[in-house]
């Protein structure tokens, strides 16, 4: 008997090849679509089957067809926080996002799973917020029955989240914060989200949106500190304005591969917690790792980016 198939965009990502391992390792055949299909094959080199990486644009109707017309199921795990040229927040997480959707339910697709965000709004104020909930609304149009998936801040080896935080904390005897500190986070680890995708795609019944976050909840400042304690430093952390944040990202942004983004620091600003009524881990049966598990792992391998 043949495997069954899921076409995953963005599975070069972060996140995306965590999902194209935890896929295969379930049993799925795996079909990585990508603009540069070449990063696929790196990645998973060692794999003899079932992992196939192949040519693919999300704003290219024809390319997008042929992906997915023999796939079981669909992820759609594309993101990205800094626009440039064409490649915008709307081009991106919208129209595409209902563009691969839509296409997917035209060429007979059974299920359908898009990777969002914890507090995506269409109503938001933020640009890159907006287009989250914009980008949920138009794959639900595209495919009613798509199962949405809401991580909250994502956190492993070679993130751009708690490694970057890790190395600076370790370096740094003054630690600026993001305002005072107090902004509430609930990080979820990457492996569990990508293995919570996994379980969703093997019970498509269940079509509510989950939110996926870890087990404890911390303010930034005290996720600060908890790290600094990892690697053994106490750093003084200094209260930082927002409205300088938004204007270092906006410098930074001018860099080829910017260490911040004004929209990150919107996300800053606002809690990044689960909706309590939302199913999240435990629905699936999973049990999130925290970020004291992980950091351990991380300060013993601190270049582990590639770790697909």
């Amino acid at each position: 008997m043949s495997l069954q198939r899921v076409t995953v965009f963005g599975g070069t990502g972060f996140l995306g090849r965590r999902i194209v391992r935890h896929l295969h390792d379930a049993g799925f055949a795996v079909r990585i679509a990508s603009r540069h299909p070449d990063r696929g094959r790196l990645l998973f080199s060692g794999d003899v089957c079932g992992i196939e990486s192949v040519r693919a644009d999300v704003n290219d109707e024809a390319s997008v067809a042929t992906v997915v017309r023999d796939a079981w199921a669909v992820v759609n795990a594309v993101s990205f926080y800094v626009e440039h040229g064409k490649r915008t927040f709307q081009s991106v997480h919208v129209d595409a996002a209902g563009r691969v959707a839509m296409l997917a339910r035209q060429t007979g697709v059974e299920n359908f799973a898009h990777i969002s965000g914890i507090g995506s709004d269409a109503g938001s104020a933020s640009p890159y917020i907006r287009s989250r909930g914009k980008g949920e609304a138009a794959v639900l149009e595209g495919f009613p029955t798509a199962a949405l998936i809401r991580p909250a801040v994502i956190f492993g080896a070679g993130d751009a989240f708690l490694t970057p935080l890790l190395t600076m904390l370790r370096d740094m005897p003054v630690f600026p914060m993001f305002g005072r500190g107090e902004t509430r986070l609930q990080p979820a680890y990457v492996k569990d989200v990508a293995e919570a995708i996994a379980r969703v795609l093997r019970a498509p019944a269940a079509r509510h949106p989950y939110e996926l976050a870890g087990p404890h909840v911390y303010t930034y400042q005290a996720l600060l500190r908890t790290i600094a304690a990892t690697a053994g430093k106490r750093p003084f952390l200094l209260p930082f304005p927002f409205r300088l944040w938004h204007v270092i990202g906006y410098l930074a942004e001018i860099l080829p591969s910017p260490p911040l983004t004004r929209n990150q620091v919107e996300l800053m600003e606002k809690d990044n917690l689960p909706n309590p009524d939302a199913p999240g881990f435990e629905a699936l049966g999973i049990s999130p790792q925290a970020i004291e598990d992980i950091l351990p792992q991380l300060m013993q391998r601190p270049k582990e980016a590639a770790d697909p």
